[in-house]
């Protein structure tokens, strides 16, 4: 199995969840497997365990990417109680010892080895000592000007905005963008990571007149990427698409 190679002309192409169209997601192997591939980006989600670490991971619970055997809340448990779980490969298997679910800081490593562009989800809602934290963990890798932060949650969005200034960050969105979304993201300073289905050329066009960059997620099919590019996307988000 390979990654389907499309003509993305000026669009930046993001690996989600790593590259999960062929590695168990979220795991370190999908982010090497996207970091030895021309991906500008690799995004990831990240949730605080019960103990204030930050684990990559995109569900609440365990339950999904380990094939329903464990369904461990991940933020009311330290992390010592989700260290050790083997995930399950997508053939179904449960052999490698290399399919856990990472650190930040692992990730953050990673994405540096490789010189691609962290795109970090923040899942839940967040305190702002979390994002201290997290930007303390980036900060410690020297990586803070690599990362383009995303939420659903616009409260996440405008603490990240207070705190980093200058910081790309992407407002995600799953419905048609309104007068009210085009005015939050242009009185915050976002960009938009939003649901393919509703990309549009005029949107795109109107966003881009107004410095408002456009991401869009998930997209997996390559006609459908072809036209995304055509209406001047500035990244999409895919599993297996490069």
């Amino acid at each position: 199995m390979d990654t389907v190679i499309i003509n993305r002309k000026n669009t930046k192409m993001i690996a989600h969840r790593g590259l999960s169209g062929i590695e168990q997601e979220n795991t370190n192997a999908a982010f090497v497997a996207a970091g030895n591939r021309s991906y500008y980006g690799i995004e990831t989600d990240v949730h605080r365990t019960a103990d204030r670490q930050y684990v990559i991971i995109h569900d609440d619970t365990t339950s999904r990417v380990t094939n329903g055997v464990l369904d461990i809340n991940v933020e009311l448990v330290p992390y010592k109680g989700i260290q050790g779980i083997l995930l399950p490969d997508i053939d179904g298997s449960c052999v490698r010892q290399d399919l856990r679910i990472p650190l930040l800081a692992e990730y953050i490593r990673i994405c540096k080895q490789y010189n691609k562009v962290c795109v970090l989800e923040l899942k839940n809602p967040f305190l702002r000592e979390d994002i201290e934290d997290i930007v303390e963990i980036i900060n410690s890798e020297q990586y803070l000007s690599n990362v383009i932060f995303i939420s659903f949650s616009l409260e996440n969005c405008i603490l990240l905005r207070d705190r980093l200034p200058n910081q790309q960050i992407q407002w995600l969105i799953s419905r048609q963008v309104d007068k009210e979304v085009k005015n939050t993201l242009l009185q915050y300073h976002l960009d938009i990571d939003l649901d393919h289905t509703y990309v549009s050329k005029a949107l795109v066009e109107d966003l881009h007149a107004n410095q408002v960059k456009v991401n869009c997620w998930t997209c997996n099919d390559p006609h459908t990427a072809e036209k995304l590019i055509d209406m001047g996307v500035d990244f999409i988000t895919t599993n297996i698409l490069e």
